[in-house]
């Protein structure tokens, strides 16, 4: 379909951006990547009266280590956080989980900013960003504002995000050293997932010492297999133990039923998924 018409701004600066952004309000939309946008201009799912390309804005982009802690612009490609020796070395579940993104076309447009500001539970990277403990860094004509993952994803494709404000970057604690994996079931290659499950896990002596587990598709946002987690800390690094707790692994979740699957076989598939994510990780 032909999109709705709407103005179109490429500014050359966050600055220029935000007050872009907030001038126009909530008419307005942020185009990064485009590979969520445009589909939904396409549908005539979305009608913004004016879209805001931040695409050439520099300072959007790279990827630096400050201080122990990956930081990773809003801009940068899917190709190029899957390939970036920094993102391997501090955040693998990171590079891990993007390189399952669609295709290669789409992760040379798409951006890991675009992916989190869109917060498409099904998406796989809101999941890996939560269970990744990363601060989500925006600036608005007040300034700039640090958001916690576990509070920036508010309901399904929303976010904390305020009508004026730019997603900048993304900061991420190193889990270097830490097992990770990233397991997803989709219908078909390239497809969403029907469930995925992103495991972190750090061993101390033979024993679980921490594990973090984010769940994709579970609910209207991406969610923390917490009681899974809690029954992991301190349990054997084996294969038993990990099927027990991975039993927990859909508490507290609310899958939707769609012709993917019902929500109890979405349950069944995160007790699965999490068993198979955490013992992978674990090797």
């Amino acid at each position: 379909m032909i999109p709705p018409a709407f103005d179109y701004v490429r500014p050359a600066s966050v600055a220029e951006a935000v007050r872009t952004l907030a001038d126009a309000g909530e008419d307005a939309k942020v185009l990064a990547g485009g590979q969520s946008l445009l589909p939904l201009l396409r549908l005539r799912l979305a009608f913004p009266e004016l879209v805001v390309d931040v695409g050439r804005i520099p300072e959007l982009r790279g990827i630096r280590e400050d201080a122990g802690t990956l930081v990773i612009g809003a801009m940068t490609s899917h190709h190029d956080v899957i390939r970036d020796p920094l993102v391997r070395r501090h955040a693998g579940l990171l590079a891990a989980a993007t390189a399952t993104v669609a295709d290669p076309a789409v992760r040379h447009r798409g951006t890991l900013g675009g992916s989190l500001a869109h917060a498409d539970p099904a998406g796989d990277l809101p999941a890996v960003v939560l269970a990744l403990d990363a601060t989500l860094i925006a600036v608005g004509p007040d300034g700039q504002r640090a958001i916690p993952a576990r509070e920036f994803f508010v309901d399904y494709l929303q976010t904390a995000l305020r009508p004026d404000e730019l997603l900048v970057r993304v900061e991420i604690p190193s889990t270097e050293g830490w097992g990770f994996h990233y397991e997803k079931f989709q219908r078909v290659a390239q497809a969403w997932a029907v469930v995925g499950v992103a495991a972190l896990v750090r061993r101390d002596d033979g024993h679980l010492a921490e594990s973090r587990i984010g769940l994709t598709n579970m609910g209207s946002t991406p969610l923390r297999a917490t009681s899974t987690e809690a029954a992991l800390t301190g349990a054997d690094a084996e294969p038993d133990a990990v099927a027990r707790a991975a039993e927990a692994a859909a508490e507290g979740t609310h899958p939707s039923s769609d012709p993917s699957g019902s929500p109890e076989y979405r349950a069944h598939l995160a007790r699965v998924l999490t068993r198979r994510a955490v013992l992978a990780a674990l090797e």
